[in-house]
């Protein structure tokens, strides 16, 4: 099992940044990428970005695609996303997810983070 500690998220205005982190413990090795999600009121939860810790090539959601960057320290088992250009549909419920496969999906995904809240104003 895969224990995830998430960080940052909060309010911001719309054209801002926010960075969030995810710390990973327990049986990383388990884990071969990490990756984010998102989850609006009344949406379904929905993919954002991934990395894996091997080659380190992000991928992203098209919605995210240029604005977001996924990255990672393999030394300290964390991963980062940065999001700029925030727009007010970026504001979700963001859940850190540590995934059984490079392909980061709801399937694959063996442990997943509390969540932090992200709020864009217009």
């Amino acid at each position: 099992q895969v224990q995830l500690e998430e960080s940052g998220g909060g309010l911001v205005q719309a054209g801002g940044s926010l960075r969030l982190s995810c710390a990973a413990s327990g049986r990383t090795f388990s884990s071969k990428a990490m990756g984010w999600f998102r989850q609006a009121p009344g949406k379904e939860r929905e993919f954002v970005a991934a990395i894996s810790w091997s080659g380190g090539r992000p991928y992203y959601a098209d919605s995210v695609k240029g604005r977001f960057t996924i990255s990672r320290d393999n030394a300290k088992n964390t991963v980062y996303l940065q999001m700029n250009s925030l727009k007010p549909e970026d504001t979700a419920v963001y859940y850190c997810a540590a995934a059984s496969s490079v392909v980061v999906v709801s399937s694959t995904v063996n442990s997943w983070g509390q969540g932090t809240q992200v709020t864009v104003s217009s």
